[in-house]
């Protein structure tokens, strides 16, 4: 509802009822009622501008089964909760691969990392001596939203590469505010791993915090940086509301090693895990809030998720993928798919529990069709635009996913059945084991992949493996950027 005071800023100087009565005894009625009809009629310039605000918020090996609307019995996160409540859920969401580098690359350009250089069979991500990150070749959210008038910005962890030509500000973004690769990197203190993690300290890493190319604070204050990085989203809404802005806020938590502020100490049931969590969930209403109290609810689509499943050799202090197997590094399910929320009130039907398969890539195009801005035809698109599924339909996007572990497809799902065609543990030291026949899975009978069902099943085998062999047969994958190093 309007303050009384809403309506004087704009009266005008003569009321034009006064006007349309003097008119009708002109010469000229008929001519002026009409010109006056259309003045009246025509949108201004701020109401024709009403492209789309777009929040993207994305975690940090968070969890299939970390947060309560996805199940989790004791952490609590009011805020994600709400956003399924008042918009969607999605329970078939996949990410580009199972480990940051590849994931974020697939996230901001809409293509399999293979396209763009960022997944190798060596080194899996990037590394604070890795010498490449992410090409300029690519076409990342920001980049085309910025042409297109939008204000960007990004809070958080980048892991697209650490020197300045692969920065956030070299990739679109205005503004830049977090670390540049993962939080267990530049480690310096000695001990067992496991000691470390378990009583983590920042100085036992020396990660610098960037504002946008410039180092101010190293080590980082890892207690405080989920706060911080709330702070910083919460100044770039503020700061860009009367304009189309595009705010990417990565978390670095909750990777470990873990850390949490002091007004979350002991906060969660679920241990230090839950308190990390619960903070990131506080930060999301943080932003919430924010729209709400600028007026720009309406406006903007908030989409939160994460980059891939949980680091399960952490134990307790690496999370959960709830009834989904295995983990992060992995290319079972609990490695690639993911929880995903959408919410914008008005636009995103609230309630809504979608099982269409999609995927990360989708939110390039969907992203880029909400803000009327035409997607790249110079390149392989491999997300779709889903702006039809967050209104309310239950289309699937996508009908294949690709599981890619580095270089390699190591399994393919088509409609309900997935193939593996190759298995590997995450971090155990494991060899890739060849699978032939490959394993089958129907994946809406057992979402948790236990019964291998191909020897009843050969026709589904035949049809993933024509699939597959009709995109490796039109991939153009361009060099690996994650192998190499700086020289000493």
């Amino acid at each position: 509802m309007f303050a009384p005071h809403s309506f004087s800023a704009f009266r005008p100087a003569r009321s034009p009822f006064r006007c349309l009565a003097a008119c009708f005894r002109a010469p000229i009625c008929a001519a002026w009622l009409a010109a006056l009809t259309m003045l009246l009629a025509r949108p201004s310039a701020a109401q024709e501008d009403r492209r789309p605000n777009v929040v993207l918020i994305f975690a940090d090996d968070l969890g299939y089964g970390d947060i309560g609307v996805y199940g989790h019995p004791t952490i609590r996160t009011p805020h994600l909760d709400r956003m399924a409540a008042e918009g969607m859920k999605f329970t078939q969401f996949y990410v580009g691969a199972s480990v940051c580098t590849p994931s974020r690359a697939a996230l901001l350009t809409g293509r399999l990392p293979i396209r763009s250089g960022m997944a190798s069979d060596g080194r899996r991500v990037l590394f604070p001596d890795s010498r490449l990150g992410l090409p300029a070749r690519e076409i990342t959210i920001a980049e085309a939203l910025k042409d297109a008038g939008y204000a960007t910005g990004m809070v958080g962890k980048w892991h697209l590469g650490h020197l300045e030509p692969f920065l956030p500000t070299n990739h679109g973004f205005d503004s830049y505010y977090g670390i540049p690769y993962s939080n267990d990197m530049d480690r310096v203190a000695g001990g067992e791993w496991q000691e470390i993690f378990w009583e983590p300290k920042s100085e036992y890493w020396n990660v610098p915090l960037l504002r946008d190319t410039e180092v101010i604070e190293r080590p980082v204050n890892q207690e405080t940086i989920t706060r911080r990085y709330a702070e910083e989203a919460v100044a770039f809404i503020r700061d860009h509301a009367e304009e189309p802005f595009f705010l990417y806020l990565a978390h670095t938590m909750p990777h470990t090693p873990l850390f949490r502020s002091a007004a979350f100490a002991g906060h969660s049931k679920a241990g230090l895990y839950g308190d990390v969590i619960e903070e990131i969930d506080w930060s999301v209403g943080q932003v919430m809030q924010t729209l709400e109290e600028e007026g720009i609810a309406e406006r903007t689509l908030v989409f939160f998720t994460s980059d891939n499943g949980p680091w399960l050799i952490f134990r307790t202090h690496g999370g959960s993928a709830g009834l989904l197997r295995d983990g992060k590094g992995t290319t079972y399910e609990g490695g690639m798919r993911v929880p995903a929320l959408a919410w914008r009130p008005g636009a995103v039907p609230p309630g809504a529990v979608n099982s269409a398969l999609v995927t990360a890539m989708d939110v390039f195009p969907t992203v880029l069709g909400m803000a009327g801005v035409p997607v790249p035809d110079d390149r392989v698109i491999d997300g779709m635009d889903i702006g039809n599924i967050l209104r309310g339909s239950d289309e699937d996007a996508h009908d294949m996913i690709l599981y890619y572990r580095g270089e390699r497809i190591f399994a393919a799902r088509v409609g309900p059945w997935k193939a593996h065609f190759i298995t590997q543990r995450a971090y155990i030291g494991d060899d890739p084991v060849p699978r032939d026949p490959p394993i089958l899975h129907h994946l809406e009978h057992d979402p948790s992949e236990r019964f291998d069902v191909s020897a009843d099943h050969p026709e589904a085998l035949e049809e993933i493996a024509a699939r597959v062999a009709e995109h490796r047969a039109g991939l153009d994958p361009w060099p690996t950027q994650l192998d190499a190093r700086i020289e000493e």
